[in-house]
């Protein structure tokens, strides 16, 4: 049976019109693994670009689109960021790119470039480290790094509620969260950060409202000059 991590890789590809392979069905044990067992899946897009490929970056669905051929390995470990200090301790990722998988990759899907594609849980923040990850994949043979969350996201948006996904379990899983109000598509989220925006901007803009949101008590407007006919300015 599959792990979780490679059914979420395989669906994302299949959403974006990719025909996926898997060429390993067993897991290797009591011995280290040979460089073309490094390979989780080997997947081929009968619409990419037979040209180049697009420049090394963390990739989404409009770079993956243009890819016609690829080696994919996939590292689920969802607990930690791929910092450099973690990337010089797994060496073993950098065998996707060795020329024995590239050579078997093309007696598979023919002659042509084939991609190097990691697919990470996450990178560290932008900033230094983040760009210093991404300096030793490249330096690594890697031709362009997926990461989890942009995966997930598109195969929420791509699941409609409507149908009954009963050939897949992960789509299922994902469509009775979508029904029941579990699960909301990134756009929506976004219209509400914005709607929420607009009603703190318009809260900051109205005095009565940003004394009401903070707890403050109206202040009482100072009194005018009492009419010459009143009770009270007669007294005087």
């Amino acid at each position: 049976m599959a792990s979780v991590n490679e059914t979420i890789v395989r669906e994302f590809f299949e959403s974006l019109g990719f025909l996926v392979n898997q060429p390993r069905k067993y897991q290797v044990m009591a011995r280290a693994k040979q460089a073309v067992e490094e390979v989780d899946f080997v997947v081929f897009n009968p619409q990419g670009s037979a040209g180049g490929l697009p420049e090394f970056e963390v990739w989404g669905a409009p770079e993956l689109r243009q890819i016609a051929r690829a080696v994919v390995g996939v590292r689920g470990w969802h607990s930690e960021r791929f910092s450099p200090a973690k990337l010089d301790l797994e060496k073993d990722l950098f065998r996707l790119a060795e020329n024995s998988v590239i050579q078997k990759a093309h007696r598979q899907l023919g002659p042509g470039p084939v991609a190097k594609i990691l697919c990470l849980p996450d990178l560290p923040p932008a900033g230094p480290m983040r760009t210093q990850s991404l300096a030793i994949l490249k330096a690594g043979g890697i031709d362009g790094v997926v990461l989890f969350r942009p995966m997930l996201l598109e195969l929420i948006r791509s699941v409609d509620a409507q149908k009954n996904y009963e050939r897949s379990d992960l789509l299922q899983m994902l469509r009775i969260l979508k029904a029941h109000d579990l699960l909301k598509d990134a756009q929506l989220d976004l219209f509400r950060m914005k709607k929420k925006r607009k009603a703190a901007s318009r809260q900051g803009d109205d005095p009565a409202l940003r004394r009401n949101a903070t707890g403050a008590k109206p202040e009482a407007e100072p009194a005018g000059p009492l009419p010459e006919d009143s009770p009270e300015s007669s007294e005087l």
